[in-house]
């Protein structure tokens, strides 16, 4: 099996911040609180060498189409539409999370932590999923642009 390089990459770091938050959200449990914040910013860092490894090669390569079965497609665009919505929700929530916790705003923190924290699980292992389909179950189709990618022709 000869698996893409970039794409099995940043899959990597998308994992490697789940585990992390998982790591820390068993560390506050214990309240210890600098271990806490500092594996929960290596999640962060994770998740952002993920974002960037993604958005580089979106720009520059493209995106690869689902090259599965034709009849698998539309439950596949679902799926990837509700894998997006989930990532953008979890960055936009894992970035105010970070923030409201270095500027020591825990009330807000706290509120909001749990909840970044199970979607950002969902991220992950949908994200993993999309990869196996795109790249281990199926053969990956044409990289297009992403929107060709998402859509279709």
């Amino acid at each position: 099996m000869d698996l893409p390089l970039l794409p099995t990459i940043s899959t990597f770091f998308i994992v490697l911040s789940a585990i992390f938050v998982a790591i820390g959200w068993n560390l506050i449990r214990q309240r210890k609180i600098e271990a806490h914040k500092k594996v929960m910013l290596l999640a962060g860092a994770s998740a952002l060498t993920f974002f960037i490894i993604y958005a580089s090669r979106t720009i520059f390569v493209g995106n690869t189409a689902f090259g599965g079965p034709e009849e698998y497609k539309i439950f596949y665009t679902i799926f990837l539409i509700f894998h997006i919505t989930l990532a953008t929700t979890g960055g936009v929530m894992g970035l105010l999370t970070i923030w409201l916790g270095l500027k020591n705003r825990l009330d807000k923190h706290r509120k909001i932590g749990p909840y970044t924290s199970v979607i950002w699980f969902f991220t992950a292992i949908t994200g993993v999923m999309v990869y196996l389909l795109l790249y281990v179950i199926y053969q990956g189709g044409p990289t297009t642009s992403v929107f060709k990618a998402i859509l279709g022709n």
